[in-house]
């Protein structure tokens, strides 16, 4: 019997092996209609007296990845609470009735076993897993703001014990073969050449198909002590936990409550407490706007939906780094990662080669943690070339400027570049606020001139904005985004305004933090309320690492080119009071907000106080509210500017560029949760009490009035922008 994602046949000796085998996909899906195809082989299966026993395998390099991710988004989009419920109880169904079918199957785990695809193997009687490092098995649902479904919490439970059970799946980590045959979760490793052998062999020794669990009497070993004191410590821990960790994310306090709830319970009505645990989290926005951003934004970027069509792909053999900084070393690292022969250049020899000495302390560390061969890192240190000569830069596909952020500077440095690189290269700015189309005067071909604007430290952040001048080629554009992709980073497309627009966003939080400051809030409460709302650091220890010279020279520079048609952010003052009168200028300074004792913990700078005296009657939660609103509104103004040109791409650069909480999948997305009509009215609300940068335009209020959000709900046509 051959289906569209599975395949069955049936042997002589009465077994069968049923193939998993997604002809739509490159790897094997959770989907409704794989979902039906076994619902039919299962009772086939189990109706046919000719089978006594079942291999579940895979005819793919891996078992099974999992769900299919655009398949809950549209679930969020289309089911209300009772829908997701059945939605999770008919897989759970379809699970039951292999373990109840009265035969035995055995789960033969070529590969990575992932989400549901582990939930499916966990169903079966035994699991044997092949011993290779990348066949990972796990249930992952935490990370996308969910749960395991389909019985995976509480089989994992019986099987591993409440305390291993609770470590996967807050964790949401993979495990590897020798800790999954420990963790009890697998019960075999063998090599790839034996799986079906063990598998067939297991099935012939006659095993019994009924369950622990499914056994009169049965009780989970937690169930009989929940109250003692291991227990309860356990979970008390881990609620306190995962309450701090999550903030505003439901899944963890969920998959408590689901295990803690369902180990005290017959296993079916166990199961029922997961499904409805799950379908609360499916009917949750926040499932859906990380699912949506971190995995199919994500994904669709990754893979060129930026890229423009008829243009040749490209790669880059040979690439200059101009600047070999904290920016450029990091620039220069990862393109020798990624195979490129790189030239870094800087205006003397020790600064060049400080730079490819970062890259090489980078290399050193992961090889003494055992993530790379000294070998490997030694062929990587050996493609990049520390140099001051210019003339290395013949035959590059591409440069990269990392030069001080200064127009002049910048300019001379593009002169100097373009005296030696081929007519076909691209020119690239890595600047983090100055317009691409002012920097492409500099240059002799501003159509092969774009902003390639990283983040720091650049070997760990993914995330790459690709910044489109005004004269700027389709072609260069479509190099750039190869190039990116050689690296393996996110590139989001934004087009060329001043501060483009992470930068131009990022600055609204650290300046509304130091207007907060400035109205009396206390510091602690300000760095507080931040953490709060999700961001990873609070304003004011941003402002320090960052030093209070940078966001003051931007403010000054963009002074100096727009006089008054520009109004500095509201935190200026502070920040000029901390800098220019008190002398603290943040971290490099010595200390600026906060105090960095040798040897100890930074700490707030307790004369904070003298200098800005704090006020009692302080709302906490509307600060946090204050802090997404600034960002969101700000980034709105980028989309009815044209400076964004996807709400997708708005996203995946708030989170992955200056980590706006995850929850909240992104700043449009968060004025998408809110309502974008409460959102309006709550900004007027916020710009009576605080100012006009909280003002909504009339483009957002038109948008508000027709109730017109930036996401279509679940199969509707896009709106435009």
């Amino acid at each position: 019997m051959n289906m569209r994602h599975i395949s069955i046949a049936k042997g002589a000796d009465g077994i069968a092996v049923l193939s998993l085998d997604n002809a739509d996909e490159s790897v094997n899906l959770v989907s409704a209609s794989w979902l039906a195809e076994m619902e039919q082989a299962i009772a086939d299966l189990t109706a046919d007296a000719a089978v006594t026993g079942v291999i579940l395998t895979s005819a793919k390099k891996g078992f099974m990845a999992g769900a299919d991710l655009k398949l809950l988004v549209d679930g969020f989009e289309t089911m209300d609470r009772r829908q997701a419920y059945a939605f999770s109880q008919r897989a759970t169904a379809m699970h039951r009735a292999i373990e109840k079918g009265g035969k035995p199957w055995v789960a033969a785990l070529n590969g990575l076993a992932l989400g549901g695809g582990f939930e499916l193997a966990l169903a079966c009687h035994y699991r044997i897993l092949v011993d290779d490092r990348r066949a990972v098995v796990g249930l992952p649902e935490v990370n996308v703001g969910l749960l395991p479904g389909s019985g995976g919490t509480q089989r994992l439970l019986r099987l591993a014990g409440a305390r291993a059970a609770v470590d996967l799946l807050l964790s949401g980590r993979a495990v590897k073969p020798d800790e999954a045959l420990r963790l009890r979760i697998v019960d075999e490793v063998v090599p790839g050449a034996e799986l079906l052998d063990a598998a067939r062999s297991w099935l012939q020794s006659g095993p019994d198909p009924v369950r622990a669990w499914d056994r009169k009497g049965y009780q989970a070993a937690e169930a009989r002590g929940v109250l003692v004191p291991e227990t309860a410590v356990l979970f008390t821990t881990a609620t306190a936990g995962a309450a701090k960790a999550g903030r505003n994310l439901p899944a963890p306090i969920a998959i408590l409550s689901c295990v803690f709830e369902g180990m005290q319970l017959p296993f079916d009505r166990a199961l029922s407490v997961e499904s409805k645990y799950f379908a609360r989290l499916l009917t949750d926005p926040v499932a859906r706007n990380i699912i949506r951003t971190s995995f199919l934004s994500k994904q669709a970027a990754e893979r060129g939906l930026r890229r423009p069509a008829g243009v040749p792909p490209s790669r880059v053999a040979k690439v200059g780094v101009l600047g070999a900084g904290m920016m450029g070393a990091g620039i220069a690292l990862v393109s020798a990662q990624a195979g490129i022969d790189v030239v870094l250049i800087d205006r003397t020899s020790e600064l060049a080669e400080k730079g490819r000495g970062h890259a090489a302390g980078v290399l050193a560390r992961e090889v003494e943690k055992g993530r790379r061969t000294a070998t490997d890192a030694a062929a990587i240190l050996a493609r990049i070339h520390a140099t001051t000569d210019f003339a290395g830069l013949d035959g590059v596909d591409l440069v990269v400027e990392a030069v001080f952020e200064d127009t002049a500077v910048k300019a001379a440095t593009t002169a100097k570049a373009e005296a030696v690189i081929p007519a076909g290269a691209i020119f690239a700015s890595n600047t983090s606020t100055l317009p691409i189309t002012q920097l492409a005067e500099a240059s002799a071909r501003p159509e092969q001139f774009i902003g390639l604007h990283f983040f720091s430290p650049v070997e760990r952040m993914g995330l790459v904005e690709v910044i489109m001048g005004r004269r700027t080629s389709p072609e260069t554009l479509a190099r750039a985004l190869d190039f990116v992709a050689q690296l393996r980073k996110t590139p989001i497309v934004v087009n060329d305004s001043r501060g483009f627009y992470t930068s131009r966003v990022f600055q609204t939080f650290i300046h509304e933090g130091a207007a907060m400051l400035a109205e009396g809030v206390p510091p602690a409460v300000i760095e507080n309320a931040a953490r709060a709302a999700g961001m990873p650091v609070g304003p004011l220890a941003l402002l320090d690492e960052v030093t209070l010279d940078l966001p003051l020279k931007i403010v000054d520079q963009t002074i100096a080119e727009e006089g008054d048609r520009y109004t500095p952010p509201p935190g200026v003052p502070v920040l000029r009071h901390m800098r220019d009168v008190l002398g603290r200028g943040g971290r490099k300074a010595g200390g600026g907000f906060y105090e960095y004792p040798a040897g100890g913990r930074k700490h707030l700078w307790p004369g904070l106080a003298g200098h800005f005296p704090a006020r009692s009657d302080v709302d906490g939660a509307q600060l946090t509210r204050r802090f997404l609103y600034i960002q969101a509104m700000e980034t709105a103004r980028c989309l009815e500017e044209g400076v964004l040109i996807t709400p997708q791409d708005a996203d995946l650069g708030a989170v992955y560029g200056w980590g706006f909480p995850l929850w909240t999948g992104g700043t449009l997305s968060y004025i998408d949760t809110v309502g974008i009509e409460v959102f309006v009215a709550e900004a007027d609300r916020l710009a009576q009490a605080h100012g006009p940068r909280y003002a909504p335009s009339a483009w957002l209020r038109q948008r508000a009035a027709r109730g017109e959000g930036f996401y279509p709900p679940a199969g509707a046509t896009p709106c435009a922008a």
